[in-house]
């Protein structure tokens, strides 16, 4: 009889491994994980991680062992530009990685070679038990119409070719790369844009040089634009690693590069650096629907969501490819433009002189990570969205369903901590509602009739209690009622004014490590007082909540209101999911 397992996953490169370290934290599921290599990356590849991408791992708790390395950080962008009077380059002008337009707690790109990435998240599953099984490979995947629970059969062999098996599994997940096996099997296309004319070679290692812009502890790695061979040549037989040195070297004159190591090289077409983070999005998106459908939660339908939130996001990908590259392969950027772009970067009302400052400021945004927006769906739910509940979207509010929930700065009332809100649920699969209690002494009442309507038998709240909900740990701070749902409460007044259990209903009183107060003064607000409701548009006084899916993206914003109309509204958002019926409530 064949093993059966609820997910098979091909390839473990940062995306497969990214979505088994996922899928580890929310539940105890039996994962295949195989790859055809027979150890990891060790060098090269993939080797930028940017902000968001680290706010990721960070609420994963990978962030700390990334910064065990000493990773490189970009903080500043330098351009040059040859004379034409002399042919020798100059720096043309600077600008930072992260201009303050992008909302970050980081504002920098974090270097680290993929074989680490690789190494950190090998080590963090096998925590949790999970191993790679090396060299497998997938040699056929098929439906088994018999197995209603288990409906897909893989068969999988060993490099050697001794070696054959045939699992059986509920969901196969191809992580296996540009050339997935899976993808062809299934007959899913490659999409490019365009056939580029632009190629790039890429060279690692470690160098003596007198460029000034590089520095540190001289490991570098140089890009090199080629031009297409014809004939059919093979490209990677032409591009040895002494012509792409050369080639180096008479683009920086009159400085020179000399290379006292290569550890690796490779060529490709052009991408703005984004492939590896982009996939850690996907992978997480793919991880809590997974999780909610086979918990019980949500209906499998909610998966089809995954494949169109990934395309929006791939196509995207494609699309700024494509422009990015011929911006900086055609010509390098003049020092007007560079000025221009610096000078304008941070002016959201300023008119872009050219098409490289106007590009260069959307793809800072796109680069990062934040800019990587879901469009309106039945999980993210935009002001026009034909919901029953008059109370989604209240007037004023700053966020946009589909969107990262941004940095906010709290104190915890528990024990003074200063608090980063949107890291303190960790990556689990759950919920995470904001509550954004205003003023106490107007927003009582409302809390209240919140906390009554909670525990209605027709309530998102009521309907996926723990089953095990006498027996829960009072250390179990982060989901004491409901695996599925965490609560967040922050007051609008100083933390040394709030006492909780006065403040607050018992079962609210019982999320007491998720109390804060708002009372840190934000530079983006130029107001110390309520920062954090002002940043996100919500009303200082009355208050009101946010529903953020478990990868951190915004699904809903409502009123905070006498009455069970907030209730219902949160009914009303999870109800075309829910795998249990949500209804209205009996409290007025």
């Amino acid at each position: 009889m064949s093993e059966a397992y609820d997910i098979v996953i091909v390839g473990a490169g940062p995306v497969g491994l990214m979505l088994a370290a996922c899928i580890a934290r929310m539940g105890n599921y039996k994962v295949k994980h195989i790859d055809i290599r027979p150890e990891r990356t060790q060098i090269g590849r993939a080797d930028g991680i940017q902000a968001r991408s680290l706010d990721i791992l960070r609420n994963m708790g990978l962030k700390r062992p990334i910064m065990a390395y000493d990773p490189g950080k970009i903080y500043e962008v330098a351009f040059w530009n040859s004379s034409q009077l002399c042919g020798a380059i100059h720096r043309t002008g600077t600008w930072r990685s992260y201009p303050d337009f992008i909302d970050t707690r980081y504002p920098f790109t974090t270097i680290l070679h993929q074989g680490r990435i690789e190494k950190i998240f090998i080590e963090d599953l096998e925590k949790y038990g999970m191993y790679i099984d090396r060299p497998w490979t997938v040699s056929g995947f098929r439906n088994d119409s018999e197995d209603p629970v288990y409906p897909v059969l893989v068969d999988l062999a060993h490099v050697d070719g001794e070696q054959k098996t045939t699992v059986k599994t509920k969901y196969l997940f191809g992580a296996d790369g540009a050339r997935s096996f899976v993808r062809e099997q299934l007959g899913v296309k490659m999409i490019y844009k365009d056939p580029t004319v632009y190629v790039w070679s890429v060279i690692d290692g470690v160098v003596r040089t007198d460029f000034p812009d590089i520095q540190g502890n001289n490991v570098v790695r140089v890009y090199v634009q080629l031009v297409l061979p014809t004939g059919g040549q093979d490209l990677r037989k032409l591009v040895t690693e002494s012509k792409v040195q050369q080639a180096a070297n008479e683009i920086l004159s009159p400085y020179s590069i000399e290379w006292d190591r290569v550890d690796w090289h490779s060529t490709h077409q052009p991408k703005a650096g984004q492939g590896m983070n982009y996939g850690f999005l996907d992978a997480l998106n793919f991880a809590w629907k997974f999780h909610l459908v086979e918990s019980g939660f949500a209906k499998r339908s909610i998966l089809t969501t995954y494949e169109e939130e990934r395309q929006q996001m791939a196509q995207k990908l494609i699309d700024f490819d494509a422009k990015y590259a011929a911006l900086f392969s055609t010509r390098p950027p003049s020092t007007n433009e560079v000025e221009d772009a610096v000078r304008f970067m941070d002016r959201d009302d300023a008119v872009e002189t050219n098409e490289f400052v106007k590009t260069f400021k959307q793809s800072t945004e796109f680069t990062s990570g934040y800019g990587a927006e879901y469009s309106p769906n039945h999980l993210n739910w935009s002001s026009t969205h034909p919901a029953k509940s008059t109370f989604f979207s209240p007037l004023g509010i700053g966020l946009r369903p589909g969107r990262v929930f941004p940095p906010v700065t709290v104190t915890r009332v528990f024990d003074a901590t200063v608090a980063h809100l949107e890291q303190e649920v960790p990556q689990n699969g759950s919920y995470r509602i904001y509550i954004f209690a205003g003023n106490p002494a107007t927003t009582s009442r409302a809390l209240s009739d919140f906390t009554a309507n909670l525990q209605e038998d027709r309530s998102f709240f009521s309907s996926y209690r723990r089953d095990d909900i006498t027996s829960v740990s009072y250390e179990n701070r982060h989901n004491p009622h409901s695996l599925f749902f965490t609560f967040c409460i922050i007051f609008n007044t100083a933390r040394a004014r709030l006492e909780i259990d006065e403040v607050l209903p018992n079962i609210l009183a019982q999320y007491r490590y998720h109390v804060y107060a708002d009372d840190i003064p934000c530079h983006r607000t130029q107001n110390s007082r309520a920062a954090a409701h002002i940043k996100l548009g919500i009303d200082k006084d009355r208050g009101g909540v946010v529903v953020v899916r478990p990868d951190g993206y915004v699904g809903c914003s409502l009123a905070l209101v006498e009455g069970a109309g907030t209730v219902e509204g949160i009914n009303d958002y999870f109800a075309p999911i829910t795998t249990k019926p949500l209804g209205k409530l009996n409290v007025a």
